[in-house]
């Protein structure tokens, strides 16, 4: 479905979309016949998660969609904003870059077409190596080292590399889905593996349970570094994330929101939050990283994105959120 379709259908619902939910009947007037979701790379956090809750929104509101494998957050915000997906998952960075015309995939095109939907979880920076390399700290990789981003335009390829370079690190770059960065890094081809995922991120949960791997920690100097000149947060990896860890391990980390096309019927993505916020066990069940997929974690948003008008209902009826107009799509 088109932008323009989704444009018009937005339109044919606008009378009736605030009393959609008065007497508990869904109104469905305009809602697509099926949906997309942008996802990222198999073997990541994001397509296992997406597939779970594509198909859970999908067996729930009896439509038809699924997810798709796209390469992360920057193309979702450019596929949710054009309308060719209705749904996408980002992390605040990328949005932030998209919605000031800095999106990579289409330079100067300001992405407001894009709105938050939910919040999803918090992606920790880390970084992985063989145990076998030796390499343990930031300081011990090595000048010349192939360090593997993830795939190209995906929140680690965006802001990793400038993290390395910040440190003084001196590498050369690599990309490529999850699972192919898992097989490059067993099989020698990679040196360390800068990973940004929800965790635990499925390639490297397989990867170690072939191999020994280390979570590489950065030191306090180097944490509050990152955490000045970056758009990120201090994160504790939980210890049980992985076998390699003994204890929690410092990080830093961005939040992942849920978009949706901003002219999609309300009353389709406020039905849509329901399915999902509703029942988080449920959820927990799709993928460990949801356990944040909680309805009191709405202010993540921090004001970076526009709300869509049905996801801000939602979360003023049942989350007691309290979202200023100017922060609505359309208020």
């Amino acid at each position: 479905m088109t932008f323009t379709k989704l444009g018009a259908l937005a339109l044919s619902t606008a009378l009736v979309s605030t009393t959609a939910f008065a007497d508990g009947h869904i109104d469905r007037t305009g809602w697509p016949e099926s949906f997309t979701l942008g996802t990222a790379s198999q073997g990541g956090t994001y397509f296992a998660y997406g597939s779970g809750w594509a198909n859970l929104v999908a067996d729930e509101l009896g439509l038809s969609g699924g997810a798709e494998v796209t390469g992360g957050p920057m193309q979702n915000m450019a596929l949710v904003h054009t309308g060719e997906a209705q749904f996408g998952m980002t992390t605040m960075g990328p949005a932030a870059d998209s919605l000031a015309g800095n999106n990579p995939i289409a330079p100067g095109l300001q992405m407001t077409g894009a709105c938050a939907m939910f919040p999803m979880y918090q992606t920790p920076f880390y970084i992985t190596a063989l145990a076998s390399s030796g390499i343990e700290s930031v300081s011990d990789i090595p000048a010349g080292a192939l360090i593997g981003f993830g795939p190209a335009g995906s929140t680690a390829d965006t802001y990793f590399p400038r993290m390395m370079e910040s440190l003084g690190v001196e590498f050369e770059r690599r990309n490529g889905g999850f699972n192919d960065m898992g097989s490059q890094l067993q099989d020698g081809l990679l040196d360390v593996w800068g990973v940004a995922g929800g965790i635990p991120t499925p390639a490297i949960s397989q990867l170690e349970a072939s191999t020994d791997i280390t979570i590489i920690e950065m030191t306090g100097d180097e944490l509050s570094s990152i955490l000045d000149n970056f758009p990120v947060t201090p994160f504790d990896m939980p210890a049980d994330t992985y076998e390699a860890l003994d204890a929690d391990s410092p990080a830093v980390s961005m939040w992942n929101f849920a978009i949706a096309n901003c002219e999609l019927p309300d009353s389709f993505v406020y039905s849509v939050v329901d399915v999902i916020m509703a029942d988080n066990e449920r959820m927990v069940n799709i993928h460990r990283a949801a356990t944040a997929t909680l309805p009191e974690n709405w202010n993540t948003n921090n004001g970076v994105m526009m709300w869509h008008p049905g996801a801000a209902q939602w979360f003023t009826e049942n989350a007691g959120a309290e979202i200023p107009a100017d922060q609505i799509h359309g208020g």
